[in-house]
């Protein structure tokens, strides 16, 4: 029998595969040949290395140079594996050292069905503040839905009327249009096309793509215990977002029609490349620093052409036919309010309103319904401990999913009531800045909840959190710009146009 090393697998949206290894002073995951890699895969954690404790010690760096696996079977099934390292040897530059381990077999009466068991922790993911967050965050979509009732029941109903008011006297209608402001004086505005309209309508294509993917995955996670088996979360990403990739054409295709693009095929490469390359490009930075550490998280070429393979022959048709039929189906012009040849000039408002501040606000209240989860999300992913509880996750995806809609269409209206009315941008950027809070909070995260350092381990780090926040920022803004789309239509559907 020979034990070899290997990284544990790690997954940001699992659009491609890659290996993460630790080097020296942090705990690796060792995976034994003699395991079968899709019944027998079980893993094992453990240090190769840490700092001296005696800090006045010349070497500070001790290598454990001797591994003790113990593999607890039942009849000729294996059930635990576990590994414990002894012998810690100081690093001395040019002194060779010897590497030895032993394995001991003993046999236990757990069943195979329940052989992970060990491997979940129910005191720290179904600990007391994981149901307080859940309660939390539900308390935020109450008021955050009722607040959104108000504005649409109260507030625009007050408007309607006074709007639509035709028995007045002339001198009260007078006097009414001269008060008149905010969001019925830019209805000749609203509904021109956005800036960038082939870039906008890629990434709200690919987000809606995303975010079916996401709970795709996470009811089949839920269904399926794929946790179990090493990779089938990340197998699960790919084959899934191999088969949505219509949904983001449909939505990105009818977009672009109904805003009056002409370029459609520019629009649909690039809302089939977008994500992919985006990933692709800090995979293969990742990759060339691996390779240059020789560092077994170098991806195999045979991977790379695997992912490409099912990119072209079943993401790309597929993006393809979902713009076609986007463009056909939901791609007529449907505005309800006729958009007026030259543009209306923007008046000042206080800073507050201001499409930069409002994006920028719009992000904290979803990262605050997402944050405790986060944590837990992290641990699993860089502290070895195995994410199950997709319940929960399921519960946290929805709510933050109703608290970006809502954040965004409050923000929206606020923006159309200081007459500003290029709210296209300012309701994607405000949703997609959750992925800033996050991404802020994975540096706490690693300057304080991991031992990492390093250029490689640093850079691995940000990197797969890089790709994780893109997609979510993605996701994010997607959902908050179709939010505040059919809030704006609804609004102002009710008004009376010239």
């Amino acid at each position: 029998m020979r034990f070899r090393g290997f990284s544990s697998f790690m997954y940001f949206f699992g659009v491609l595969l890659f290996h993460f290894v630790f080097f020296p002073l942090i705990p690796f995951s060792l995976v034994s040949d003699v395991l079968n890699a899709s019944s027998d895969d079980l893993p094992l954690w453990g240090f190769v290395g840490e700092l001296h404790p005696d800090r006045n010690s010349e070497n500070k760096h001790v290598l454990y140079t001797h591994k003790k696996i113990l593999v607890r079977y039942n009849k000729d099934q294996i059930i635990h594996v576990n590994l414990t390292q002894e012998n810690p040897k100081p690093l001395v530059v040019g002194r060779p050292l010897d590497m030895t381990y032993s394995v001991e077999w003993t046999p236990t009466n757990i069943t195979f069905a329940r052989r992970f068991d060990v491997y979940l922790d129910y005191p720290f993911f179904e600990h007391q503040i994981h149901w307080f967050s859940i309660f939390n965050s539900f308390m935020m979509v109450i008021f955050l839905t009722g607040l959104v009732s108000m504005i649409l029941m109260r507030t625009l109903r007050n408007d309607y009327a006074k709007y639509a008011r035709e028995d007045d006297d002339l001198e009260t209608l007078e006097r009414d249009v001269g008060e008149e402001s905010g969001w019925k004086l830019v209805h000749g505005d609203v509904f021109r096309p956005p800036r960038y309209l082939v870039l906008i309508s890629a990434i709200v294509g690919t987000g809606a793509q995303l975010a079916l993917l996401v709970l795709l995955v996470i009811l089949v996670a839920i269904f399926g215990m794929l946790y179990i088996g090493r990779g089938s979360i990340v197998t699960a990403f790919i084959v899934c977002y191999a088969f949505t990739s219509f949904i983001a054409g449909y939505v990105s295709g009818g977009m672009y029609s109904r805003n009056g693009g002409k370029k459609w095929i520019k629009s649909m490469i690039l809302t089939a490349s977008l994500f992919p390359f985006l990933c692709f490009g800090i995979g293969f930075i990742l990759n060339t620093i691996a390779i240059f550490y020789g560092s077994l998280a170098a991806i195999p070429f045979g991977t790379m052409v695997v992912v490409f393979v099912i990119w072209a022959f079943i993401s790309f048709p597929l993006a393809l036919v979902g713009t076609v039929v986007g463009r056909n189906w939901s791609g007529a012009p449907n505005n309800p309010c006729r958009v007026k040849t030259i543009p209306r000039p923007i008046p000042e408002k206080k800073w507050y309103l201001t499409p930069s501040v409002i994006a920028m606000m719009g992000g904290l209240l979803p990262f605050g319904s997402i944050f405790i989860e986060m944590y837990f999300v992290f641990t699993s992913f860089w502290n070895y401990k195995v994410y199950y509880v997709y319940g929960f996750m399921l519960l946290v995806f929805l709510i933050l999913i109703i608290v970006t809609v809502c954040v965004t269409i409050v923000g929206t209206y606020f923006l159309l009531n200081a007459e500003n009315y290029y709210w296209q941008w300012t309701s994607f950027l405000s949703a997609a800045s959750t992925a800033v809070y996050v991404y802020l909070y994975s540096i706490y995260y690693y300057y304080m909840k991991t031992k990492m350092s390093g250029f490689f381990q640093t850079s691995f780090y940000f990197g797969y959190t890089m790709m994780f926040c893109l997609g979510l920022g993605i996701l994010c803004g997607a959902v908050g710009y179709l939010g505040s789309n059919l809030f704006v239509r609804r609004i102002y559907r009710n008004i009376k146009c010239d």
